[in-house]
């Protein structure tokens, strides 16, 4: 049996936590939602939440990580899933860090919902289904809508419970901006790999839809979120605050910018946009989430 001992920032590291705000940003932003509109928000109850929802992305990373390997689609030659390829951990040492992880976010679930109410249980065993379901529906080119759901709609839905005690509905409008800046962060990923996935027999969305399409579906996912900016402030869905989110539309052209080259350069146009992707999440999120503050408190 191969024993090795590794430091705690190489555990941390095997989780990829520059992911993170992909599963954070979208509690962040309904608790400030939330509070910009007068409800009574129990914070202590929604840091519970972010931290919860982190440990549950964590776990989905790892199991994403080690099934990736088994399956062929993470070799010494591709980028992802680098914990195992570059022989830093074993496959066992990633599937008990996953089964772990999954387990203290189930055991801190049930403490919530025990807390809350039993329809945070419902959004738990879906939270704890679609990680667990993920790489296979990413394999089937359903990945997307996996992390839409995961990332997006049950967060904020289920924050709003939480932190409230019922559902409250106008926390819609957060859906569509935060889940596609997220859902971004997969889909360049699977552009970057498509011909890496090809060989491992697998069929992401973005092989399905060939790679021109799947760079313009990339932009239109990073640009759709501030033409929605302007039109939910319009419509006094969010206040004129929320403007403030604009400034993030830079790093987005910016990685607009290079996965338009990427039909004609490949893959190496697009190394690293997944983590920058990832940046402009949480650029993104922080700034709509003050802007909700800054108009509560000058309102």
């Amino acid at each position: 049996m191969d024993k090795r001992k590794h430091t705690f920032k190489e555990w941390l590291l095997a989780t990829r936590p520059w992911s993170f705000p992909a599963s954070s940003m979208p509690v962040l932003v309904t608790l400030a939602f939330l509070e910009w509109r007068g409800c009574s928000v129990d914070w202590p109850i929604g840091i519970w939440t972010l931290l919860n929802v982190i440990v549950f992305h964590a776990a989905g990373n790892t199991w994403s990580d080690y099934l990736d390997f088994k399956r062929g689609v993470d070799r010494e030659d591709t980028i992802g899933g680098m914990s195992i390829t570059s022989g830093t951990f074993i496959p066992d040492e990633i599937k008990r860090l996953a089964s772990w992880l999954l387990a203290v976010a189930v055991a801190s679930g049930v403490a919530l919902a025990l807390c809350t109410g039993l329809p945070v249980l419902y959004f738990g065993i879906a939270a704890c289904l679609l990680t667990i379901l993920y790489p296979w529906l990413k394999y089937h080119a359903l990945g997307d809508v996996d992390i839409f759901l995961t990332y997006s709609l049950l967060p904020v839905l289920g924050t709003s419970y939480v932190a409230t005690g019922f559902f409250f509905k106008d926390v819609l409008w957060l859906v569509l901006p935060i889940g596609l800046i997220t859902v971004g962060i997969l889909h360049i990923n699977n552009t970057r790999d498509i011909e890496h996935d090809r060989r491992a027999g697998i069929h992401t969305f973005a092989m399905l839809v060939g790679k021109r399409a799947a760079a313009y579906i990339y932009c239109l996912e990073l640009l759709i979120p501030f033409f929605w900016i302007v039109f939910a402030t319009l419509l006094g869905a969010y206040p004129l605050w929320s403007l403030l989110a604009l400034v993030a539309l830079k790093p987005a052209v910016d990685n607009v910018r290079k996965a338009l080259r990427y039909p004609t350069e490949g893959m190496n146009a697009v190394v690293g946009v997944d983590e920058m992707t990832a940046k402009l999440q949480l650029m993104f999120s922080i700034l709509l989430t003050l802007s909700f503050f800054v108009d509560k408190l000058v309102g």
